[in-house]
């Protein structure tokens, strides 16, 4: 193992155990097995090192959204299945890595604070890769979105609704019952905003039954 890697698995255990106020970088090296000084090489702050942490947290819960999603689409989901899949994924991961923590509100508060632009970031990457999703799988399963919305739109208003679910779970917890009141407010999400469209062959069978037959000339 990398000895950054090393480090940053230590500085979860220490952040998971004292949260991010009573930790400090020497707990952190002591954890991972290094000097101080050794630790200051990699990180210049307990500051630095939360964040780098945070953007691991960020990655994996990404990674996890993204395998999730895929599955889905891949079994034959239809577009709210598909979206759950992967957004309850992401979320799961994220709790897990701070899961049996005591300071668990403590650290996704200090997540906004100390790293406000990393939340944004990943923010804008999860919007966009629900955009994408929504995109593809509407083209694939031959699906409509209501007037005035858009896939980016779509995206936007299911992170919207994540915030909402987590003002009413204060650190996602419990996390079941997060997950259930997400689940529920995204598939309300979709059906309000996808129609199938008709299909090719329906739709030319009306056609020529409304069209007239032209006479025959003479």
């Amino acid at each position: 193992m990398k000895p950054r890697d090393r480090i940053l698995d230590a500085a979860m255990t220490v952040f998971r155990r004292h949260g991010f106020r009573r930790s400090s970088i020497e707990q952190a090296a002591e954890a991972a097995g290094l000097t101080r000084q050794a630790l200051y090489h990699h990180f210049e702050s307990k500051e630095a090192l939360f964040r780098a942490v945070i953007v691991r947290v960020h990655e994996d819960a990404m990674a996890a959204e993204v395998a999730a999603a895929n599955a889905a689409e891949k079994a034959g989901g239809g577009l709210a299945d598909i979206l759950v899949a992967g957004v309850t994924a992401r979320l799961r991961q994220f709790i897990a890595s701070f899961e049996g923590s005591p300071h668990i509100e403590e650290l996704f508060s200090e997540h906004l604070l100390q790293a406000r632009d990393l939340y944004l970031k990943y923010a804008e990457l999860y919007a966009a890769h629900g955009a994408a999703t929504i995109e593809r799988v509407c083209r694939k399963q031959r699906l409509a979105l209501a007037d005035g919305m858009t896939p980016q739109r779509l995206a936007q208003c299911l992170e919207m609704a994540i915030n909402g679910v987590k003002s009413a779970h204060p650190g996602m917890q419990p996390a079941d019952a997060f997950v259930d009141a997400l689940t529920t407010m995204a598939r309300m999400l979709v059906a309000g905003a996808v129609t199938p469209l008709p299909k090719p062959s329906s739709a030319k069978s009306a056609a020529r039954r409304t069209v007239p037959k032209k006479p025959i000339p003479k």
